[in-house]
């Protein structure tokens, strides 16, 4: 079992003006706790690069998803993703909240494929204008 990641960031699609630091605060840690825990489910034999994601959507429903790696690696399917197909399969289609943790303590920014999904499911009155917070272990607790 891994240690959690040293930081983390969410893509916080919720508009700024609806901020509110104690009920955010405990909601990001439901995501990162969430994160944490389907971390150790990844399948990362070629790596050993564990990533989880958890999202909230506009519902308050809450999904997540590890990263499965292959071979091929064009058929890998990150952390982010994995949590979103996932979403949209339970019938959900909006996100107001992503959160990824990975082994690492450099900034973990997902990829260009995972990016394109995200805005394609962020909220609709807030598609294109996420705000990005990186906080640390330290900061949620």
């Amino acid at each position: 079992m891994t240690s959690p990641p040293k930081k983390l960031f969410i893509f916080d699609f919720v508009s700024q003006v609806q901020y509110n630091e104690t009920v955010m605060d405990k909601e990001i840690k439901e995501l990162f706790d969430a994160a944490v825990k389907v971390k150790e489910k990844a399948y990362a034999p070629y790596s050993d690069f564990h990533v989880g994601s958890a999202l909230r959507t506009k519902s308050g429903k809450i999904f997540t998803g590890c990263n499965v790696e292959n071979s091929s690696y064009g058929v890998t399917i990150c952390a982010e993703r994995n949590a979103i197909f996932k979403m949209v399969s339970e019938g959900e289609q909006e996100i107001s909240a992503i959160l990824i943790v990975g082994d690492t303590e450099k900034f973990l920014p997902p990829c260009g494929a995972c990016r394109q999904v995200m805005a394609e499911f962020a909220m609709k009155d807030t598609r294109g204008d996420p705000s990005i917070r990186i906080l640390t272990e330290q900061e949620l607790i």
